[in-house]
């Protein structure tokens, strides 16, 4: 009996560590829910602040400079909630991965930002065209639905719980197109809301168990 528990046991430690050699483990649940609290208070500044209102816009507007002139405020704000996610990610990840004793920068987790850089480049270069050529009322359903797409590109690379939050993005980022006006609503819980649901979903399956 005690043969065949150390043979089970052996096969789960092989299995461990063929997961962490294909699989970037260590992305941190806690940064999900900070960078959720973030966007969330992105959303509030860029609707109360800066007047972003989306039922102001249409699918088409003015082509005009003024378009854009009138994103910059809203667009440096998006610009500095990306930089505190990622930052955030990075060093909670990083500190996440030395205490299992890995290398952030490894095999699994290149081959995971190879996967999402496409659809993340491609997206917020279709961002900052539909905002040139005045159709701003896209710009929150596009990041929704592009961002979701490298989430379902990242989930062969991390945790299959990432498909999952990838899907219910893309639903919302076309729920904002039909209902534009509520867009940046549509935004908040997306990059809001559901980054902290599934960040505390993470940090307890996953890494209080761990522990």
């Amino acid at each position: 009996m005690k043969d065949q528990q150390d043979y089970i046991n052996d096969l789960a430690q092989i299995r461990s560590m063929m997961e962490r050699s294909t699989k970037f483990l260590s992305l941190s649940g806690l940064s999900g829910v900070l960078a959720g609290m973030y966007a969330c208070a992105g959303a509030y500044a860029a609707f109360y602040y800066f007047n972003f209102r989306p039922d102001g816009f249409e699918y088409a507007i003015n082509r005009t400079g003024d378009t854009v002139a009138g994103m910059a405020p809203v667009l440096g704000l998006a610009i500095i909630v990306l930089l505190l996610s990622v930052g955030t990610a990075l060093v909670l990840s990083s500190g996440k991965a030395k205490q299992k004793g890995e290398n952030i920068w490894n095999i699994a987790s290149k081959k995971m930002l190879s996967a999402v850089s496409v659809p993340l480049v491609s997206g917020g270069v279709f961002v900052l065209l539909m905002i040139a050529f005045g159709y701003s009322g896209l710009a929150a359903p596009a990041t929704l639905v592009f961002y979701g797409l490298s989430l379902t590109s990242a989930a062969s690379y991390t945790y299959d719980d990432v498909k999952y939050l990838g899907v219910l993005q893309i639903v919302l980022g076309l729920a904002a197109i039909i209902f534009i006006s509520y867009s940046i609503l549509f935004w908040a819980i997306g990059f809001g809301m559901l980054h902290i649901i599934y960040g505390l979903y993470i940090h307890v399956k996953y890494e209080r168990k761990a522990s």
